[in-house]
């Protein structure tokens, strides 16, 4: 390890990240609760480093600026060489460059994606993003967390944490202000319909369930994905398997920011025998990502998605609409699809810079444009996808 406890011990040195490196798909942050991401397991990362980021816009599909990473590490060097924060210093060259989507932590706001894997984590049950007017606005609420009780809102918009004033900062800066110890008190000053108000909540340790599977009364299984966590490639596989024979599976991927790539691929191996996933580069690079044998190509597949379907949750998504074993119903996804490589600065903070950009089977990037379902649906989305099973010869 190299002081990071979320770096995997083969994630090596600014400058030789080319062996034994980490994968990793930076999606939405939750806010109080941890920073998700992903990385590769040692043998599959072996020559990967890269994050899937990005975000929705009019132009559609785009080369992305990005950072020198020496000029970054020069930047920290100097500045801690002069008694000066080096995470700023890093902060105004990723800014200059234009990298939208580069991102400086410093060694315990990038803890905060280690808690994440495991799908759990210490905080107050908050998942928010940043507005374009810069506000920090509040996605949803976890169930049953610290927010919940308080009676925080999706759509609240936070202005301040402990006194410290939030609009403009980047999300990862809220978190690293919003995060503690469990049981230590945290003032949240609030926005909700243009009247002020101030909640205080105590952090707690805090855990979500990634894989929840029902079986409607038609027969059909519907697994709802909210995080690619450890662990929840092998329950949508084991999710499959246990379906009725015979039977269609809805694959809810709705509000699902993304996760670990390894369990992305392992969960889409469970529609597919083999084949490519994803492609993907690194300064040029290209990579592939390819499902394993012996998943259920047969059963009809539906997989919803929305606006808030990102990164992880489009690569698997975008796969099995591409190789023709899903139909997508529901709403256009964000169009994340940029790849970021992280490296260890001088001072020990982490710098994660864009370096190039994924793709579906068929060669598509999302990044910007997102997957466009092929059955529109606002409403009533799982009945409809029922429908679409019922075209496909199951259900009612």
């Amino acid at each position: 390890m190299l002081g990071l406890p979320s770096i995997p011990a083969f994630c090596l040195r600014p400058r030789d990240l080319r062996r034994g490196a980490v994968l990793t798909m930076a999606f939405l942050a939750a806010v109080g609760a941890g920073v998700y991401t992903g990385c590769w397991d040692r043998e599959e990362g072996a020559t990967a480093a890269a994050a899937l980021a990005g975000a929705p816009t009019a132009e559609g599909p785009r080369e992305a600026a990005t950072a020198d990473r020496d000029a970054v590490a020069r930047a920290v060097a100097e500045a801690v060489a002069e008694g000066k924060s080096g995470k700023k210093a890093a902060q105004e060259v990723v800014s200059r460059s234009g990298d939208r989507w580069g991102t400086v932590y410093d060694q315990g706001e990038y803890a905060a994606f280690a808690e994440g894997l495991d799908g759990h984590w210490t905080g107050v049950g908050v998942w928010a993003g940043r507005a374009p007017d810069g506000m920090i606005k509040v996605d949803r609420i976890q169930p049953g967390s610290p927010a919940a009780r308080a009676g925080l809102r999706a759509g609240d918009r936070l202005l301040s944490v402990d006194g410290h004033a939030v609009t403009g900062l980047a999300v990862t800066d809220v978190v690293a202000l919003l995060r503690g110890d469990a049981g230590t008190p945290v003032v949240l000053n609030l926005s909700r319909d243009g009247a002020d108000l101030t909640e205080t909540v105590r952090r707690e340790q805090l855990r979500t369930e990634p894989v929840t599977v029902r079986q409607r009364p038609d027969g059909v299984t519907v697994i709802k994905v909210v995080s690619f966590t450890r662990g929840s490639g092998d329950r949508v596989k084991a999710a499959v398997k246990a379906a009725p024979a015979g039977e269609g599976v809805v694959l809810d991927l709705r509000g699902n920011p993304g996760g670990l790539v390894t369990e992305a691929v392992t969960a889409a191996s469970a529609f597919l025998d083999g084949g490519l996933v994803a492609t993907y580069d690194v300064r040029g690079d290209q990579r592939v990502l390819y499902a394993a044998k012996g998943g259920d190509t047969t059963r009809p597949l539906v997989a919803l998605v929305d606006g808030g379907t990102m990164s992880a949750a489009e690569l698997v998504a975008g796969a099995l609409q591409d190789r023709g074993r899903a139909v997508a119903v529901g709403s256009r996804t964000f169009g994340k699809g940029s790849v970021q490589m992280p490296t260890e600065l001088p001072d020990g903070s982490v710098a994660e810079l864009t370096v190039g950009t994924y793709r579906t089977p068929a060669g598509r990037s999302l990044d910007g444009g997102g997957i466009t379902p092929d059955v529109p649906a606002g409403e009533r989305v799982e009945e409809r996808a029922v429908t679409v099973l019922g075209g496909l010869g199951v259900g009612p």
